[in-house]
């Protein structure tokens, strides 16, 4: 689906089943309750930034479970893929604002936010673009920085090429799905590479959390 000439059709599909595969796999309503709620207030806006937003499903979720909490967060998720923003834009934002950016344009534009997380981004980079994401993260965020990704096992891949199988012919969630669990890292792997400060921890169902929280002056 990286492919700029891949199948619009398949493309968009894949789209719309990134938020059921979310929902099963990235953990992500656990993560709100356990990292992003207790840093949410009732009255003070929390800023949060989404890096790679894919269908736009994680940052209207964690924007919804805010705001049933009636606590206040304003999102922004960006993309460099202007395929994912026409996506999104074929549905309502939820009060999410959704923009065609890298990082690195953010960076450039001084911009500052409470909480940076990403979504499966991780195993896309090679070394150079890894830590440039990291860095990038660490000069967005005000706070925590939480990266969540796949973590390469066995027993997951065979479970997931099983499970997807009868969507191979009309997404690209089966074939990609695969290539990203195959080009992923375990916990070691990843360890070592990331910059002093940064922390990986592993979470059911195959998960790694690369997490960075900024020291309280």
């Amino acid at each position: 689906m990286d492919a700029p000439d891949c199948d619009a059709d398949r493309l968009e599909r894949t789209y719309r089943q990134f938020g059921t595969v979310n929902r099963l796999v990235s953990g992500w309503r656990r993560l709100h309750r356990q990292w992003i709620r207790p840093r949410l207030d009732a009255e003070r806006p929390t800023t949060l930034l989404d890096i790679g937003f894919g269908g736009g499903d994680i940052s209207r979720a964690l924007t919804r479970w805010a705001a049933r909490d009636r606590l206040v967060l304003r999102t922004t998720a960006i993309d460099p893929d202007e395929r994912a923003l026409r996506y999104v834009r074929k549905v309502p934002a939820g009060g999410v604002r959704f923009e065609r950016a890298s990082s690195a344009d953010l960076v450039a534009r001084g911009e500052r936010f409470d909480l940076v997380i990403s979504n499966h981004l991780l195993h896309h980079l090679d070394t150079d673009e890894l830590a440039a994401l990291l860095a990038d993260s660490r000069t967005l965020s005000r706070g925590l920085v939480v990266h969540n990704d796949l973590s390469r096992d066995r027993a997951g891949y065979g479970l997931y090429a099983v499970a997807t199988l009868p969507f191979a012919r009309r997404s690209f969630i089966h074939q990609d799905g695969l290539l990203s669990v195959r080009r992923s890292y375990r916990r070691t792997e990843l360890q070592e590479i990331v910059p002093p400060g940064w922390r990986v921890r592993s979470m059911f169902p195959q998960r790694l959390l690369l997490t960075h929280e900024a020291a309280h002056r």
